[in-house]
């Protein structure tokens, strides 16, 4: 049997359960948290809040959530410790990586790569080795150890930045094994993007990436050229509806389903606990976005139109072991 880092220690596949491929616990701009804290409330609140949260969610049935909180984000491996020890009913995945759009953060220009104009050579990145250290090793002074690596593609396109933690994040896969889960814009076709890169150039398996917010379009046509290719689809922002409604989000998934990919589809919300990107007033423009959305509202939805109970169990449960199965078979053997 094959094993999956969590927060509280490794698993067997087996025992993920229903699994929601895209969550966070908490996202923050830390440098700004830690000099206006106003917002914050407290360290003590807030993580008893997370506890509440996650509890309601595991009330669902839920036993899995992956959090792709990476360099970016705000990642804080002892306080999801804390908010792990207290819901002992779910396990949480944590990734390594790095989240950006465009540039690197500060810290890497003059690392790796950044020198090259200078010294005149190639330097290795050390964000491969950083991001092995995390999956290997354990994350800052904890022993918890990243089962994800994440990046990320948006509109913007495949910057030089952007290009370089997509291949820093194919290098520490092929190293380690781990499974890769990477932020699309399918608007701008930035899956194709990650096929080139990371795919063609780099030599990963299609199999072994996950294509989050997929279900951002519905140019389902573009979505089954994904889904040919191999990829997994993040079908992951149910709950978030501004640029999308719920039924044509809704609706995207039931023709997928229809056309034959279930078995190529993963379930989330994308939403957080905490996050600190958005005015706390925003959250009233989306009353649907939380963890209980989909057991509430979209699998009632999607079943009412034709998906059935195994095409569910397929997405939410048999993808995701298949996924982790699938890298962590190939990690036993490199």
């Amino acid at each position: 049997m094959v094993q999956v880092s969590t927060v509280r220690g490794p698993i067997d596949t087996a025992e993920l359960g229903r699994t929601y491929m895209h969550e966070h616990v908490f996202v923050m701009t830390t440098e700004v948290q830690q000099n206006y804290p106003e917002e914050w409330d407290g360290e003590d609140e807030r993580v008893a809040d997370a506890v509440n949260k996650l509890k309601e969610l595991a009330a669902q049935g839920v036993r899995t959530i992956v959090d792709p909180t990476v360099i970016g984000l705000g990642r804080y491996i002892p306080r999801i410790q804390r908010v792990a020890n207290q819901v002992p009913e779910l396990n949480i995945v944590v990734a390594t990586g790095c989240y950006t759009y465009s540039d690197v953060p500060f810290y890497f220009v003059g690392r790796g790569p950044g020198l090259k104009a200078l010294v005149g050579a190639e330097v290795p990145d050390p964000m491969v080795d950083m991001f092995v250290r995390d999956i290997e090793e354990g994350i800052a002074d904890t022993e918890v150890r990243a089962g994800v690596l994440k990046c990320a593609i948006d509109e913007p396109g495949l910057t030089p930045g952007v290009e370089r933690v997509m291949r820093a994040v194919a290098r520490a896969h092929h190293r380690t094994g781990i499974p890769i889960t990477v932020h699309t814009h399918p608007g701008s076709g930035s899956g194709l993007v990650v096929k080139r890169v990371m795919c063609d150039e780099e030599g990963v398996e299609s199999n072994r990436i996950v294509l989050g917010h997929s279900g951002d379009t519905t140019d389902v046509d573009h979505l089954t050229e994904l889904a040919e290719e191999g990829f997994v689809l993040g079908m992951d922002r149910f709950g978030g509806y501004l640029g999308i409604t719920f039924e044509a989000k809704a609706n995207t998934l039931v023709e997928m389903c229809r056309r034959g990919y279930a078995g190529q589809m993963v379930l989330s919300h994308d939403t957080a606990c905490y996050i600190d990107w958005f005015d706390p007033a925003y959250f009233r423009l989306a009353p649907q976005w939380h963890y209980l959305h989909l057991g509430e509202e979209v699998l009632p939805f999607v079943r009412e139109r034709g998906v059935t109970e195994e095409q569910i169990t397929t997405m939410l449960v048999d993808v995701p072991r298949r996924y982790f199965e699938t890298a962590a078979s190939h990690s036993s053997s490199i």
